[in-house]
């Protein structure tokens, strides 16, 4: 298409993002751009028009378009480092906490929910014969509302056998799935004592875990029966924060509004030791069963047995938590550490 051809000027045109609707991913991204304010088009993948824009090198959702080093425009993946560099690029209502202990508590809470929560929606989704049922019926008209009906059927049977091939990557599966919902249940309960008393997780203002978990909570709390059903039930609050968060351009965010590394709630740390409960053997069994070679990861979560394929991307996840924590000043490390203890998240630095 002929505007992404050429040198991209980055404060004259606004950035494209390719994503979908069932996507946590591309919701987390575009509601970041959206609080943010910074002008974009959203590209549903698949639409004509995203026929001939830039192809990222591996194909996930969302796909940002941004300038390159020498100024061409090419598509980026990854929603966590494209989130930091949007910090970078851009000034004001940013979603990093300026206090670096804050920062690293709330990467943590963000990692959790791309990378364990995610597992929750995967599962409802693919597991229930309802959940199945609505999904294949949705999700392939998403990207083709016009489209012949017996080839929007094909198209939704096709995906669907995928997806529920699929689930023993992710980790869901007869052993896993009581732990995963259970594990679900719980953060219903812990996000909404929370939410009681902060307006986001983060404080007065939302941080990257705020957008984070609203991805993951898009597809549990707002398309999936079952999961929805769970969260209605049990977590309405949440429910109506979820909607909220889809658009926050309207929010006028106070410079003080993170929360304090002096005041962290017990309503957060509550959350940590879900964290450190059922995230954390997971991310060191992974790590184990990827150091060993090994076809499977075997842990205990929560008390319950653990099985599943390893993960590389979630090997490389454990590795950026460290490290972040490592960058990080003697005192504030020490006051990370602090805010962690025995919430089980320590065993990550162990």
């Amino acid at each position: 298409m002929a505007q992404f051809v050429g040198r991209f000027d980055l404060h004259s045109a606004p950035l494209t993002i390719v994503g979908a609707e069932g996507s946590p991913y591309s919701r987390k991204l575009r509601g970041i751009l959206r609080y943010r304010r910074i002008p974009h088009h959203w590209v549903t993948r698949g639409s004509p028009e995203s026929h001939g824009l830039p192809k990222p090198k591996v194909e996930l959702l969302p796909q940002l378009l941004l300038a390159g080093a020498d100024g061409r425009v090419e598509a980026r993946v990854d929603s966590t480092p494209l989130i930091r560099e949007l910090e970078a690029r851009y000034e004001g209502r940013c979603v990093v906490p300026t206090d670096p202990v804050i920062a690293y508590l709330d990467a943590l809470l963000e990692d959790y929910a791309d990378e364990w929560l995610t597992k929750a929606m995967f599962h409802y989704r693919w597991a229930y014969p309802t959940d199945i049922a609505k999904a294949a019926a949705i999700l392939p008209r998403w990207f083709k509302t016009n489209a012949p009906e017996a080839d929007s059927r094909a198209a939704g049977e096709v995906f669907a056998k995928r997806q529920i091939d699929r689930l023993w990557v992710v980790g869901s599966n007869p052993t896993t799935g009581p732990v995963i919902e259970e594990s679900y249940e719980r953060l219903l309960t812990l996000l909404d004592a929370h939410l009681t008393t902060s307006r986001f997780v983060m404080g007065s203002r939302p941080g990257a875990a705020d957008f984070a978990l609203y991805g993951q909570l898009t597809q549990l709390v707002g398309f999936d029966p079952t999961s929805s059903a769970v969260a209605l039930a049990a977590a309405p609050r949440v429910v109506a924060w979820v909607d909220l968060v889809d658009d926050l351009s309207g929010v006028e965010p106070a410079e003080d509004g993170w929360l304090s590394r002096a005041e962290v709630p017990a309503t957060l740390r509550a959350l940590f030791t879900e964290i450190g409960r059922v995230y954390v053997p997971f991310l060191l069994g992974n790590a184990e069963a990827l150091a060993n070679g090994s076809e499977r990861v075997e842990c205990t979560i929560a008390e319950r047995p653990w099985v599943q394929r390893p993960f590389p991307y979630q090997g490389k996840c454990l590795t950026w938590l460290r490290e972040g924590r490592e960058g990080l000043s003697v005192g504030d490390r020490a006051a990370v550490d602090a805010l962690l203890e025995g919430s089980g998240c320590e065993a990550l630095f162990g």
